[in-house]
C-alpha cells in the first residue's frame, strides 16, 4: 500500500506502470475464456452430436450466460467483495471448471461450463474497472490505456483461440497427443493459463494502492463501515449454488429465454432506481451510457457469429490458402491477430488526433465502429466469388473481413470499457460495467439465434448451397450494421450533451 491513489494517477508518460500487470492477468484469463469459447460449437457438434441449429443455440446460451453473470460479479464487488477478492475467486472458479473438462470433456461438458461461467462473471467486470481507476477522471490517455489493454486480452484469445481448438482438432501436436486425450488436452490447458493469471495478480496487488480493495477496508477510498464475515463467505457460497442452476440452464436453452427476457427488465428497473438517488448530472451521464449499451446489444448480435454461425462457415467452406493455416483457427484468432498490431496504433491515434483537437467523440466512434462491421460482413458475402462447385472459398479473403470486422471493434470495445468508468458514479462502477458486459450476453444470445437461423434454412441443402444461405446472411447482417452506424452518428450531438464535460 506504499502508493497513493494520486501517486497511480498523476504518471507521466502514455501508461500507468500497473496496467502492464493487469495487462499480463487479463491475457492469460481471455486465453482460457477464448480457448474454451472457441471449442464449444465444433465440440458439440463432432463430439456430442449437438445439430448445427441446436449448436449454436447452444453456444447463444452459454456465452449469453458468461456475460449476463459479469452484472451480477459488478454488483457483488461493488457491494460486497470489491474487484480483487472478486477477481481472485472467479479465477479459482474458471480453473476448478476447466479440470472438470479436461477430466472427461464428453461426461461433464455442462457442469465445466456452468464454474467457469460463474467465475468469468467474477473475474471479467472487476479487472476492467481497476484499469478504470488507474486514471484521473477525463484523463485524455484513458482511452489509450484501454486499447492497450484490450492488445493484452486479444494476445490471449489469439494464443487460446488457435492454439486450443488446434490441439482438440489434431491440426497440430497428433504425434505426441493421443487421439483419445486431444479435447482433455485441450481444455487442460486453460486451466493451466488461469493459475499463471492468479500467480501473477497475486504480485500485481502489491502496486495497486487502493484501487480493488474491498469496501469497509480502512484504507478504501470511499469510507464505509466494514462489511461483515458473514456477508463475504455468503457471497462465495450463493455463486456455488449457481453452478447446478446455471449447469440446468445451459442445457435446456429453453430456460435461457426465460432468463433473458427477464433479467433484462430487472436490470433496468434496478438502474432506474439507483439513477433516482444520485444527482441531475450524474443521471444524465447514466442515460448517456444507457445509450452505448443498448447499442452495444446489435452490434454484439452481429459480431459474434465468429463463435457460431462462422465456426461452421469455417468447417465447412473454406480452404487452406492461407499458408495452410486451419480455418477454425483462423477464425477463432484471426481478429485477436489484428488487434494485437492495431490496438497501440487506434490508442495512439486518439492521442494524436486529440492534441489537434479534431479526435472524434465517443459516439462518433461507435457510429464508425458500425459502419466497420457492416463493411467486414459485405466482404464475408463477397467471399461466395472465390467458391468451387463444392462451396470451398477463400480462407485469405476471409481474412480480410476478419480484418475489416476488428477496425469496427477497435472502434467500440475498448473505448465501451473507458466510457463505462468515465460515465459512472463512483460507487457503481462494478454495477455499469457489469451492465456493460449484460448488453454483451443479450448480442451473444442474439447471435445464436441468428446462427440457428442460418442453420436451419441451410438444413438437407449441398455445401455449395450452405455457403449462398449464409452469405446471404451475412450481407444481410452487414446492411443493418451500417444503418446503426449512420444513425449513431446523426444522434451523437444529442448524446454528447446528456455526457457533458466527459470526451
Amino acid at each position: 500500500m506504499s502508493l497513493t491513489l494520486d501517486e497511480i494517477q498523476n504518471f507521466k508518460g502514455k501508461y500507468p506502470r500497473q496496467i502492464w500487470s493487469l495487462f499480463f492477468s487479463e491475457m492469460w484469463e481471455r486465453f482460457c475464456f477464448y480457448g474454451m469459447r472457441g471449442m464449444l460449437v465444433f465440440f458439440m457438434i463432432s463430439q456430442l452430436n449437438f445439430h448445427e441449429k441446436e449448436a449454436n443455440l447452444q453456444y447463444g446460451a452459454t456465452q449469453a450466460f458468461v456475460y449476463a453473470f459479469t452484472f451480477v460479479g459488478g454488483l457483488f464487488a461493488d457491494k460486497i467483495l470489491g474487484f480483487r477478492k472478486s477477481l481472485f475467486w472467479g479465477g479459482l472458479l474458471m480453473i476448478v471448471g476447466s479440470l472438470i473438462l479436461a477430466t472427461d470433456p464428453h461426461k461433464f461438458f455442462f457442469l465445466g461450463i456452468a464454474f467457469t461461467v460463474v467465475g468469468t462473471g467474477f473475474f471479467k467486470p472487476n479487472i476492467s474497472s481497476m484499469v478504470g481507476q488507474l486514471y484521473k477522471p477525463n484523463d485524455s490517455r484513458a482511452d489509450a490505456g484501454f486499447s492497450l489493454f484490450y492488445a493484452g486480452i486479444n494476445l490471449g484469445a489469439l494464443l487460446g483461440g488457435y492454439l486450443c481448438i488446434a490441439i482438440g482438432k489434431g491440426e497440430i501436436l497428433s504425434n505426441t497427443i493421443s487421439e483419445a486425450m486431444r479435447w482433455n488436452v485441450a481444455f487442460g490447458l486453460a486451466s493451466i493459463v488461469m493459475v499463471i493469471s492468479l500467480i501473477n495478480f497475486i504480485f500485481t496487488q502489491k502496486r495497486m494502492g487502493t484501487i480493488g480493495l474491498q469496501p469497509g477496508h480502512p484504507l478504501a477510498e470511499v469510507k464505509a463501515a466494514p462489511i461483515p464475515k458473514w456477508k463475504e463467505y455468503g457471497v462465495y457460497v450463493l455463486s456455488l449454488i449457481f453452478v447446478p442452476i446455471i449447469m440446468k440452464m445451459v442445457a435446456k436453452t429453453e430456460y435461457t429465454d426465460y432468463f433473458m427476457w427477464t433479467i433484462g427488465p430487472l436490470t433496468l428497473i434496478y438502474l432506474f432506481y439507483e439513477m433516482s438517488k444520485v444527482t441531475v448530472s450524474e443521471r444524465k451521464k447514466l442515460w448517456a451510457a444507457l445509450v452505448f449499451i443498448i447499442f452495444s446489444i446489435l452490434f454484439w448480435g452481429i459480431y459474434e457469429q465468429s463463435g457460431g454461425s462462422l465456426s461452421i462457415f469455417a468447417a465447412k467452406n473454406l480452404n487452406k490458402d492461407l499458408l495452410g493455416l486451419d480455418p477454425n483457427g483462423v477464425n477463432n484468432s484471426g481478429g485477436a491477430f489484428f488487434i494485437i498490431f492495431l490496438a497501440p496504433l487506434i490508442g495512439l491515434l486518439w492521442i494524436w488526433l486529440n492534441k489537434r483537437k479534431i479526435e472524434p467523440n465517443t459516439i462518433v466512434k461507435f457510429g464508425l465502429g458500425f459502419i466497420f462491421l457492416g463493411a467486414g460482413y459485405y466482404v464475408l458475402f463477397a467471399t461466395r466469388l472465390f467458391a468451387d462447385l463444392q462451396g470451398i472459398t477463400s480462407l485469405n479473403f476471409f481474412t480480410l473481413a476478419l480484418l475489416i470486422i476488428t477496425l469496427g471493434e477497435l472502434c467500440l470495445s475498448p473505448i465501451g470499457l473507458s466510457i463505462m468508468t468515465k460515465l459512472s458514479t463512483k460507487n457503481l462502477q462494478g454495477m455499469m460495467m457489469g451492465m456493460w458486459f449484460l448488453a454483451s450476453a443479450y448480442g451473444q444470445y442474439v447471435a445464436g439465434i441468428i446462427g440457428a437461423g442460418l442453420a436451419t434454412a441451410k438444413e438437407g441443402s449441398t455445401n455449395y448451397d450452405a455457403l449462398i444461405t449464409y452469405t446471404d446472411g451475412y450481407k444481410q447482417l452487414g446492411l443493418y450494421a451500417v444503418i446503426a452506424g449512420v444513425v449513431l452518428i446523426l444522434i451523437s450531438p444529442f448524446v454528447k450533451k446528456l455526457m457533458q464535460d466527459v470526451k
